[in-house]
Order: structure tokens, then sequence, then C-alpha cells
């Protein structure tokens, strides 16, 4: 039997190996070896606990963890394979000092022969930072133009402040976040969900605020939107001055209109202020600060929000002067003399001595030759209670003629001689 094995050993070995090269050849041939690649396949990034566990935030960088996967294998497993079949993984425990992690290609069913599997690029790249957080606060704003003859009076939101968190990076520039409401031709209140928006402190929309945490995209905002206007102040005085003063008329007040806001109805009825200054017993110019604020409904608003409701008024008060006039006695005339009788002056009274008092320009203006005054006889008799005018001697009050402002201080009568006209002509 060995010589029968070893007998043309050469010949036997050269069959062995022709038989083991025609078999590979053929397995070759019915299976060969190919590759194919995948692109976009998503890297799985595991474990990123461990950064959260640091307080630290990654982002990936230049969309690395989208890759190209390149497998090899028998034709027969590259036909049947998928995207889906592709598992890329890139632990963050293995985190480099330049932040970068190898990623780690394999199959999901680990059972099927490949040759090989690798990525392009072969690791992601990450930027890591600190997470930062802080309480900011919510500011208001308007865009656009009310109605004409309305205002913006105010606003208000459900949150004055929030929370937010996020990459210390992008958290540092933030100093407010911002609600912006339209307000284009409004005549009425205005709120809805706004969408939150963050500024640094030159007022500069911040970019790339994606990442922040907060509890909320959207805030509810609500814009007060009041008609307008502008009505004057009107000062009224009570009181007297003291003895020998008047009060001239002249009242200022600084300011002398004044911008009111509210709904159109509510100021439908305000055409003006009416406030009062009590002069009782001045001397001189009265000086008083008004709130206007006593004088309005609660439902009315100042349209300028820097005005305080408070203005300045003063009342001028003046020294009475006194100044005595001669009226000749040709500037009275006689009203309602029975037709049958006549008057006749005192020969002895050319002249009446009248004193009269008021505010110095006033008095000053009065002209004494223009001065007018009436005999009422008609009148006269009424306060007489007579019934018939009869011939005789009488002092009859006489009525001057003066402007409003100037005072009457002393009563004059004119000493006159009523006789019958009849008699006279007979004689």
């Amino acid at each position: 039997m060995g010589k029968k094995l070893l007998n043309n050993l050469g010949l036997k070995l050269v069959s062995i190996f022709l038989a083991v090269v025609i078999w590979f050849a053929v397995v070759m041939i019915s299976n060969p070896k190919d590759s194919v690649t995948f692109s976009g396949i998503t890297v799985n990034l595991v474990n990123t606990e461990l950064l959260d566990s640091e307080e630290k935030l990654y982002e990936v960088q230049d969309n690395s963890d989208k890759v190209r996967v390149t497998v090899e294998a028998p034709r027969k497993v590259i036909n049947q394979l998928r995207s889906s079949d592709i598992i890329a993984e890139a632990d963050v425990s293995r985190l480099t000092e330049v932040n970068t992690i190898a990623i780690n290609c394999s199959l999901l069913n680990n059972a099927v022969e490949i040759s090989s599997i690798t990525s392009n690029p072969d690791v992601v790249r990450l930027k890591v930072e600190d997470k930062a957080s802080k309480w900011v606060n919510v500011k208001r704003n308007t865009v656009g133009e009310v109605a004409e003859g309305y205002m913006v009076y105010g606003s208000v939101s459900d949150q004055t402040r929030m929370e937010i968190s996020g990459p210390e990076s992008v958290i540092s520039q933030i100093d407010h976040a911002g609600l912006e409401m339209d307000v284009t031709g409004a005549t009425d209140n205005v709120s809805g969900n706004v969408e939150i928006r963050f500024y640094d402190s030159e007022g500069k929309l911040v970019s790339n605020t994606e990442d922040i945490i907060k509890n909320a995209d959207n805030m509810h905002m609500e814009v007060t939107v009041y008609a307008m206007k502008e009505v004057p102040i009107e000062v009224l005085i009570t009181g007297s001055p003291a003895e020998g003063y008047l009060a001239t008329g002249a009242v200022e007040c600084e300011p002398s209109t004044v911008m009111l806001a509210g709904t159109a109805s509510a100021l439908a009825d305000i055409n003006k202020i009416s406030a009062t200054i009590d002069i009782t017993g001045e001397s001189e110019d009265e000086e008083r600060t008004i709130n206007l604020r006593t004088y309005l409904d609660s439902s009315i608003r100042f349209a300028d929000s820097n005005f305080n409701g408070r203005v300045n008024a003063t009342v001028h008060i003046e020294p009475r002067v006194e100044r005595t006039l001669a009226v000749p006695v040709r500037n009275i005339s006689v009203e309602n003399l029975p037709e049958e009788f006549e008057l006749a002056f005192d020969e002895g009274q050319l002249t009446y001595r009248l004193r009269i008092s008021g505010l110095n320009h006033a008095v000053t203006a009065v002209d004494q030759s223009a001065v007018q005054g009436r005999l009422d006889i008609g009148a006269w008799m009424q306060e007489q209670n007579m019934n018939g005018l009869r011939e005789g001697e009488y002092e009859i009050p006489v009525i001057f003629e003066l402007p409003g402002n100037v005072t009457v201080e002393n009563e004059i009568s004119a000493k006159v001689t009523i006789s019958k006209a009849d008699e006279e002509e007979e004689e």
C-alpha cells in the first residue's frame, strides 16, 4: 500500500494542486468579488450622554456625519445589499483632542461574509463647547403704522423673562428675546402668537440659534391701540382776591393743550379739560400746578407716555386803581320824559365828578370826554312809586355807560327842575 501511495507522488501532488486551482477558478467565475458604494449614510453618535454629564454641547461640523460607505464582498452578497443594511457609528467615548471620532461601519447581519467595509470620510468632526444658560428679558416691538388718528399705547406678553440654554458661544451673544407684532392700519387692539427671536445688545438678530433650548418657540402678545384727540385746557377762576385787588382775567397755562388717548367712544364727548383755581384772599399772581388726571375718567390716558398729567397755570392779579372823571352836563341825556313836561339841569352844576375803579389798563383807557350818562325818568318814577309826574325840583340818579371791566364807585344824582312845557309856551 505504501508503495502504491508513493508511486508517482509528484504527479499526484500536481494533480491535487491543479484541482484546487480549477475549483477556485470555478468559484471565482460563478461568484466573483465586487464592491459597492452607498452615499448619504448617516453616522449614529453613541454615548453622547458622556458630553451631557460634563455639561457640554456638540455640533457636527461640515456634515461629516453624512458619509459614503464602500463594501467589498462576493457579487452575490453585493447584489443583495441595500443602504438600510449599513450601520455607521461613532463612539463619543473615543473623542480625540481635536474633536474627531473614528467611524466604525458594519452590516446589520453579521453573518454576511464581506471582505471589507470603509467610509469616506472616516471620522466625524465635532464642535464641542460648554453648555450655558441664563435668564433674558422679553422685549416687545411693533412694526407698521396704525391708522391715522390712532396710536400704539402699549403691549403685553405671556412672559416678561425667559430662561434659555445652549452653546456658550451663542448664549453669550444674546442680550434679550424679542417679539414683533404687525399693526399696519390697526384701529383696535391686535393680538396673536409671535415667533421668539434673539438679539444682541445692539439690537441685531443673533444667528445660529437653532440649538437653543427654550420653553416655547412662540409667545402670545397683545398690543393696545387707542384713538387720539387733542383738547384745550380751560382754567376757571373761583373766589375773590384780597380787598383792593382784582383778577385780570388772564390765565396762562403751560401746556395749553394736551393729547389724550382712549377708545373712540370714550373720547367722543371730551372737547376740553376744565380745571379750577380758587384765588380767595390772594394779592399777587397765583401760580398753581394742576393735576389733570383728577378731571379725567380712569379710561382716558395721556398719549405722551412721558407726560405726568400736570400743567402749570398762572392767574394774574393786580391792584385795583381809582380815577376821578369830570363829566360835563352836556354828556347827560334824558330818556322817557313825558311829552307835557320839560327838564332843566341846575345851572350851578356844570360838571359831575365820577369816581371809577378797576384794573389799571381798563381805567386808563376811559376817555372822560366820551363818557355818557343818562336820566331815565320812567325808571326813576317806578322806583319812586310815582303814578304821575309832577312839577318840582328833584335829584335823579345818573346812569353812566362804562366798559364792563370798570366799576363806578360813587352814585351821582343830577339836580333838575321839571315843569309843564305848555305853561312856559303860554308865557
